[in-house]
């Protein structure tokens, strides 16, 4: 029996209703709500365009993809990008499909997120991006990573997707970069089921991005073109490789919904990391993720600090015997992955955080409401340790 579940629903009714509308209406493909959705998203965050996808890692791609084919500098196949070597799958996976070539680098061990101190002596003269990951919540050093690109001429893309409502220095996470992503999974800060966002002041991206979403048609998005016309052919103009990665309207009325309930949610995930801080702060087992601007708390993350008799495998084995679930820190480290021998990929410098952070690490979940009861009885388990 599940006692802390990592994951639950932040619908009420509102949600609900937003649905039953569109379903009467037999309105489900993607239209006004996304569009209506996409404005709300931009103007939050204080930018100029938000292009909604069907999920954050689409999200990614499309990023990636849009920098493939932007008009002034394009990625090419063979140019280098700095990552972090902890994060989720789908943080790579279009780096790989464009034929892009990883520069993996460690993590802070306490904040989780990339160590901005190894940026330097990855760069080679191939390196054309840098890939900043806000890691379950937490700000990465963004604006040292922003200052860096700006210094060498790269794209920086800013990996959002578990950070919703995040921020450094009074600026929105997922703000920082070229691009943005986020992911509006059932799990995160603003749930539509599935979906995702991709944001960006480049009106070029942008175009791209709708354009990419939509098959690479440039239906309704205005895209430089000496055969533009107004025959009937131009508006069937494939101008870039595509996808079909468009979200359902259903998602976009949701994401309306949602957005409503942010800083209300956001403010309940950061009062209980407050009540965590109270209950595991002085516990020196465990390494806890130390926050970096505002975090918008994914999760609680614990790290068997390495040296001391215990294992993590003891204690999850009694997470798991009182009902209280857990996962791997984000995706851990993601040179331990099979999926590594598809990369052209190599490291710059040694990775040790990471890998402590994969075979000690965990996290458990956060959600928009009071966790007061779950919390105490997590640090029950951990005293009888």
């Amino acid at each position: 029996m599940t006692t802390y579940a990592v994951a639950g629903t932040s619908w009420g009714e509102e949600e609900r209703d937003a649905l039953r509308r569109l379903i009467d209406d037999d309105r489900f493909t993607m239209g006004d709500s996304v569009r209506r959705f996409e404005q709300a998203f931009a103007d939050r965050l204080g930018v100029p365009h938000a292009v909604m996808l069907n999920s954050g890692s689409s999200a990614n791609l499309v990023a990636v993809a849009a920098l493939a084919h932007h008009p002034s500098r394009p990625l090419r196949r063979g140019d280098e990008v700095i990552v972090p070597a902890l994060s989720w799958a789908t943080t790579y996976s279009p780096l790989q499909q464009y034929g892009l070539t990883l520069r993996v680098i460690d993590i802070d061990l306490d904040t989780l997120n990339l160590d901005v101190a190894a940026l330097t002596a990855a760069l080679t003269p191939r390196t054309r991006m840098v890939v900043a990951v806000n890691v379950l919540g937490n700000p990465a050093p963004l604006d040292a990573v922003r200052r860096f690109c700006d210094a060498h001429g790269l794209w920086c893309l800013e990996d959002n997707c578990e950070s919703l409502g995040a921020s450094l220095g009074g600026r929105p996470c997922g703000t920082f970069g070229d691009v943005g992503t986020f992911s509006t999974f059932y799990s995160h800060q603003l749930s539509t089921m599935e979906g995702g966002m991709l944001v960006t002041g480049d009106p070029a991206i942008a175009a791209l991005a709708r354009t990419i979403r939509n098959h690479g048609w440039a239906r309704d998005v205005s895209m430089d073109s000496p055969a533009a016309s107004a025959d009937f052919p131009e508006a069937y103009r494939f101008v870039v490789p595509g996808y079909n990665v468009r979200p359902l309207d259903l998602c976009g009325a949701v994401g309306l919904v949602q957005l409503d309930k942010l800083d209300a949610a956001i403010a309940a995930r950061r009062r209980n990391a407050v009540r965590f801080t109270e209950l595991l702060g002085a516990d020196g087992r465990f390494i806890r993720q130390r926050e970096h601007g505002e975090s918008s708390w994914f999760g609680f993350t614990l790290i068997v600090r390495p040296g001391i008799p215990l294992e993590r495998a003891t204690v999850l084995d009694a997470l798991r015997a009182a009902g209280i679930e857990f996962r791997m820190v984000t995706g851990g480290c993601f040179l331990r992955h099979e999926a590594i021998r598809h990369f052209d990929h190599d490291v710059a410098g040694p990775i040790v955080n990471a890998n402590i952070a994969h075979d000690r690490g965990f996290f458990v979940g956060n959600h928009p409401r009071d966790l007061s009861s779950e919390l105490a009885s997590l640090r029950g388990v951990l005293d009888t340790l």
